[in-house]
């Protein structure tokens, strides 16, 4: 409390200070010659006293006092622009800026892209930016996988359910963004999997600590994916074929209509697949030796289907918006349900629907010293899953008659879910000078959940609802030419539950809870990061966070996942530190390196567990959990042709619960957490050749190794040594080769994913696809 009040008092005796002085607030935007903007443009005024960046927009603004001014532009790949300026009022000066032309030999120029910039930040954050694999066959799922302190377990093959990790934690503690806004509103079926590629600029991957900004109740971090916004017209297509009969379409563009500010954006993507990969060492029935045996079997009902479509339509730059867009989307998922959650629980008859409507609209503008934000957002959701087979199928294909369905041995459903979710997120920046900022934000996320049956009479329909309201206040200061920058923030989460449903007390919980109940949970923290100099930096945060149980976690999935209405929010304390920095030599040379410690105390831990002769999960509390770990990564580039990155994880995370309930020690007391990877690592590397054919074309070569440990499908402490299930270490290698011509507007890549034929396993020992040979054809024009 005591440092809160001297906050205040700092605060205070600064406006009073700026008060006393006539300031002029300078203004502008720095495009260069074709108007196109000119992102992160540095400003210095009078011998870099006064300095200021522009946005990704090229939009700056800063406050100086009354006075003349000698001010600089700089920019990578830009001539420094000089002027003179005499201010005695609010000012709008634009600048425009000149490529630099004349090709350097032996000087090198080092800029960092908004990604990298990020990561220079307060925060624990990595940042991927997706130009370099666009002309790849990846998901963004593949590309976050290779990232320190990150790991992705899939359930099976393309457009499976996964599970994600950063830095021990996992699952639905960790959130989802797109521009900011959760991706859930695009619809449920939309993933990190079918994400298209080439709308995407940058991955950010927040470890721990999230800006208040993305008003999310995150406990683990956060993925916000940023699209791309350059305003230029294009068209991006892309067309993909890879084994096990994949198949995958993205069309992206961009159309300015002239002599207006109207922009047009329109997305389109497709994919599919049989999933109908080897599985290895399975137990079938063999006639001719009236026994099981373990033989391969494909998988042979694993269809997965995509389709996702976007129309956005806007204005850039108008005088009652700096950007004002309407946005409406579409999203299909068609899946075949082939396992349980463990595989051998066979399907060969269930499956999966669900579509999605979305309509929203972003809204920027700024007056003066203070920027606004607002988005709003409705989604109608509605999926179902059939079980009607009263059948029990092996891996062979064949199967018998049952007395009850597939994935519970009940009655035959066809369950229907509607959740519908709506989403505000409002906010505003005020910058009471180039060191004080001051931030609110408010995101309301209202989820239904409207479920009936439409076979199965005897299931009881309910209409469930909840609601999330997050308010978060931010204060960031910046000292030393930027040097030293510290964001405080607090949030306040407001849970409101509305439970109809009471069928299956037993397993959902539904006779212990109260039906009808808000309550609020308090969250605060702060981020600093100190730069020495440019080859050593340091940087730390602390918060005290909350993380809301998910509709899918607190009601289930209807599928797989049974719902448990008791669950309880998760809380922690989440600290971290890292190091960081670049080191550059005889021009051609760059190394850049990352280290980062963290520790966790999560209290009402959400973990899920599985049945194993059901095959059904359910998410449970664990009381306490501790987790602490570090990620390390370096990176070196020579000549902008070869590059070479490794990293490497550890997290430990343990039941600190000693006691259970009833006062016996518990068996688990200090057991790391089961079905979590606990060690891994990443090695890349790449050359790219240049002008091999022509002088526009471009040859990369690219290898991935990755490394898992391997680690208990279950608690160590249950089972004798010898029988206990463990997920087998791992070595996966990936191979690439990309060539590029006619600058870029033409891309053909080749690719082959598991180049040994590993056998590969992740989230409950649910084996991955084995070798596979893929193709894709990318073309853009500008």
């Amino acid at each position: 409390m005591k440092n809160w009040i001297l906050v205040l008092i700092f605060i205070i005796s600064h406006l009073s200070l700026q008060a006393a002085k006539p300031f002029c607030i300078l203004s502008g935007k720095i495009t260069d010659n074709t108007h196109e903007p000119v992102s992160f443009a540095t400003l210095s005024f009078n011998d870099a006293k006064h300095v200021t960046t522009a946005d990704a927009e090229g939009k700056y603004e800063i406050k100086l006092e009354k006075g003349k001014y000698v001010g600089k532009a700089s920019a990578v790949s830009y001539q420094t622009y000089e002027f003179n300026i005499d201010l005695s009022k609010d000012t709008v000066f634009d600048i425009v800026m000149q490529e630099n032309t004349v090709l350097l030999k032996d000087v090198t120029v080092n800029g960092k892209t908004m990604g990298k910039q990020l990561e220079q930040g307060a925060f624990s954050v990595s940042a991927i930016e997706i130009a370099p694999n666009l002309n790849k066959m990846v998901t963004l799922n593949d590309l976050v996988d290779r990232t320190a302190g990150v790991k992705v377990r899939r359930e099976g093959g393309a457009g499976s359910d996964f599970d994600l990790t950063i830095n021990g934690m996992s699952g639905n503690s960790i959130r989802y963004f797109i521009d900011g806004v959760p991706l859930e509103t695009k619809g449920t079926g939309l993933s990190l999997d079918n994400v298209p590629l080439n709308t995407v600029e940058r991955v950010e991957l927040y470890k721990g600590v999230v800006p208040s900004y993305l008003g999310a109740d995150a406990l683990g971090g956060a993925v916000n994916i940023v699209t791309r916004k350059k305003r230029q017209n294009f068209l991006d297509a892309s067309y993909g074929i890879a084994s096990f009969h994949t198949h995958s379409g993205d069309i992206n563009a961009q159309y300015y209509i002239p002599g207006t500010a109207i922009v047009i954006q329109p997305t389109f993507s497709i994919n599919y697949s049989k999933n109908d990969y080897m599985m290895k060492n399975v137990e079938v029935w063999s006639e001719e030796q009236d026994r099981y045996i373990w033989t391969n079997k494909r998988r042979f009902h694993d269809d997965y289907f995509s389709l996702f479509s976007q129309m956005e339509v806007g204005v850039n730059d108008v005088k009652w918006a700096d950007r004002f867009f309407v946005g409406f989307s579409y999203n299909k998922l068609d899946k075949d349900i082939q396992t349980g959650a463990m595989q051998n629980k066979v399907y060969g008859k269930a499956s999966r629907h669900s579509h999605s409507y979305n309509v929203s609209a972003r809204y920027n503008k700024r007056f003066g010293s203070i920027s606004t934000r607002l988005f709003l957002s409705h989604t109608w959701d509605h999926s179902e899953t059939v079980d009607t087979a009263y059948r029990k199928y092996s891996w062979d294909g064949t199967w018998m008659p049952s007395s009850g369905n597939e994935m519970n041995n009940r009655a035959r459903t066809i369950r229907v879910y509607k959740r519908p979710l709506t989403v505000v997120n409002a906010g505003a920046d005020y910058e009471l000078n180039e060191h004080h900022i001051f931030s609110l934000n408010y995101m309301l996320n209202r989820r239904g959940n409207d479920r009936y049956d439409e076979v199965d009479k005897s299931f009881e329909p309910s209409n469930d609802v909840v609601t999330k309201h997050i308010l978060s206040f931010t204060y960031s200061q910046s000292f030393f030419n930027k040097r030293w920058q510290t964001s405080y923030f607090v949030k306040d989460y407001i849970n409101d539950l509305s439970i109809k449903q009471t069928d299956d007390f037993t397993i959902t919980g539904s006779d212990k809870i109260d039906r009808n109940k808000v309550k609020n949970y308090w969250g605060a923290g702060i981020g600093s990061r100190y730069s020495l100099c440019e080859p050593f930096a340091v940087k730390g945060s602390y918060e005290h966070s909350v993380r809301l149980p998910l509709s899918r976690e607190l009601l289930g999935n209807g599928t797989t996942v049974y719902p448990n209405l008791a669950l309880n929010p998760e809380t922690s304390n989440n600290y971290n530190f890292g190091i960081f920095g670049t080191y550059y030599w005889s021009n051609a040379n760059q190394i850049s390196y990352e280290a980062n410690g963290f520790i966790r105390h999560v209290q009402n831990y959400i973990r899920a567990t599985v049945s194993e002769r059901e095959g059904m999960m359910q998410y449970v509390n664990e009381p306490a959990i501790d987790i602490k770990g570090f990620d390390a990564e370096v990176s070196y580039i020579w000549n902008s042709e070869l590059q070479i990155t490794v990293n490497a994880s550890w997290s430990d995370a343990r039941d600190l619960k000693k006691y259970k309930t009833d006062g016996n020690l518990s068996a688990t007391y200090k057991n790391r957490v089961p079905n979590r990877p606990w060690l891994f690592g990443n090695l890349d590397a790449s050359y790219t050749f240049r002008d091999l054919i022509m002088k526009t074309d471009r040859l990369r070569i690219s290898v991935e190794h990755q490394y898992i440990h391997w680690y208990y499908l279950n608690w160590e402490a249950f089972g004798a040594a010898s029988t206990k299930a463990r997920i087998p270490t791992q070595n996966i290698t990936n191979l690439s080769l990309t060539y590029s011509w006619h600058t870029d507007r033409y891309n053909i890549s080749f690719e082959c994913s598991n180049l040994f034929d590993q056998l590969a396993y992740d989230n409950y020992m649910l084996q991955k696809p084995g070798r596979a040979f893929g193709a894709k054809f990318r073309i853009f024009i500008n």
